[in-house]
């Protein structure tokens, strides 16, 4: 716990933190402090009840915290949607309760933005090590079709029993495995755009989620196994992720080209032949995959003989770009967010003259900053077949075709710069991908 002391003193949202083993009946006496005179509700789905919820609600009872009775998901795919949002805000707009979130990514979600909703704080109980976004600022909610990141306030406190979290099933933990390692290229193109003059890196919430990153990542055999300290080592880094994010108020420490895959198929209703949707942390595992690949290929580049005049003649003018975008997602549920998203990052010529010369004359700096981010692709490939998480596009029933015509659609879905942005502006994504993919 002396890790997260500091960064609970400077956190804005989450002020208390419990990690460990059998912390479960500690719930009670937390929600007390934090939440003075107030009353709590979980909200849970039939699972998350089983492993936590039910024993939980009896210990709150027990602490005379008189209890709203549990607010239950019963629905047999339930997904971070607005319709869900909608329905959680009319319980917790009816009642004086505080929320209990009991559950992992959906349920946390939910609770965070319907609290949001009603101008109340919450509490969460994790019950998977399957996401980072537990104590992150900010909802992933699709709305309108499209993913959608809402401003909200993290938790104000967190709970992560471990012998509850071993409980949950090995693909929850492939899952969570495979979202933090998400964070080793989303830092490369973090380097990259800050070294380019794109967004500058804040080092505090950078080394929060990178510090102890590799070490996190370093046991996927102990982890398929349900290693207690391995779990707990994943957790706190899953944890350490959501606060960089909380301390940035964006999830740039955490998210990069590798999410984009991921927001793209959730946006364009992927389904697998079963028709299940792939886990989030799944989805992530290809696209980490995927910028990972890109990434060695564009290292295999020299970038100090760039010719800046081609990649400048090569360049489209604002509206041919949106031109593109508007046909590229023609049909879909989200027909204006290509050249919406396109337009807010879009460069003129001599911007881009000026990103591209920092590149060349500085490509040997940017080349050894990146090789000391990354890890190599087999690396990556063998720890996500060890912990049990995808490792080839059909895993999650992606067609490599579609695999790569994916770089290209969501490179336009987002305005946050990344390898795939540095592909656009080079001339260099379709070699790349060709290639690497």
């Amino acid at each position: 716990m002396n890790k997260f002391d500091k960064i609970l003193e400077n956190a804005s949202d989450t002020k208390a933190l419990i990690l460990g083993e059998g912390v479960l009946k500690e719930t009670p006496a937390l929600f007390a402090k934090l939440f003075p005179g107030k009353r709590p509700v979980i909200i849970a789905d039939p699972n998350t009840m089983r492993v936590a919820g039910t024993e939980l609600q009896q210990m709150l009872k027990d602490a005379g915290l008189n209890p709203e009775e549990p607010y239950i998901f019963t629905d047999k795919d339930l997904h971070a949607e607005w319709e869900y949002i909608e329905r959680l805000d009319d319980f917790l707009g009816s009642t004086d309760a505080i929320a209990i979130a009991v559950g992992s990514g959906t349920i946390n979600d939910l609770t965070k933005l319907s609290s949001q909703h009603n101008d109340k704080r919450y509490m969460t109980v994790g019950t998977a090590a399957s996401m980072d976004g537990y104590t992150a600022f900010g909802a992933s909610i699709t709305k309108d079709g499209a993913k959608q990141t809402f401003s909200c306030r993290a938790p104000l406190g967190f709970i992560a029993d471990i012998d509850v979290i071993a409980t949950a099933p090995s693909e929850m933990t492939a899952s969570g495995y495979a979202d933090l390692f998400a964070k080793v290229p989303a830092g490369a193109d973090w380097v990259i755009s800050d070294a380019l003059g794109v967004e500058p890196l804040d080092h505090l919430a950078f080394d929060t989620v990178q510090g102890g990153l590799k070490e996190a990542l370093g046991d996927p055999e102990g982890l398929k196994k349900g290693d207690k300290k391995a779990l707990g080592q994943l957790i706190e880094g899953l944890l350490l992720g959501g606060f960089a994010m909380q301390i940035h108020k964006t999830s740039r420490p955490a998210s990069g080209a590798d999410h984009q895959f991921s927001h793209l198929w959730n946006m364009e209703h992927h389904t697998m032949a079963d028709g299940t949707t792939p886990s989030h942390g799944f989805q992530v595992a290809i696209g980490t995959l995927a910028s990972t690949a890109l990434y060695e290929e564009m290292l295999k580049e020299d970038f100090s003989n760039l010719d800046i005049d081609a990649c400048m003649n090569q360049w489209p003018t604002l509206e041919d770009a949106k031109t593109e975008a508007l046909k590229m997602f023609e049909g879909t549920d989200f027909p204006t967010i290509g050249a919406t998203e396109i337009e807010a990052k879009y460069v003129t010529k001599e911007e881009l003259a000026k990103q591209l010369t920092i590149l060349k004359e500085n490509w040997e700096e940017i080349k050894s900053r990146l090789k000391a981010q990354l890890l190599p692709l087999d690396q990556l490939r063998k720890s996500l077949a060890t912990v049990g998480a995808p490792v080839k596009p059909e895993d999650i029933d992606i067609t490599p075709e579609r695999l790569r015509e994916s770089v290209f659609r969501a490179q336009r879905i987002r305005r946050r710069f990344t390898i795939l942005d540095l592909g656009v502006r080079t001339g260099k994504l379709a070699d790349w991908v060709k290639n690497g993919l």
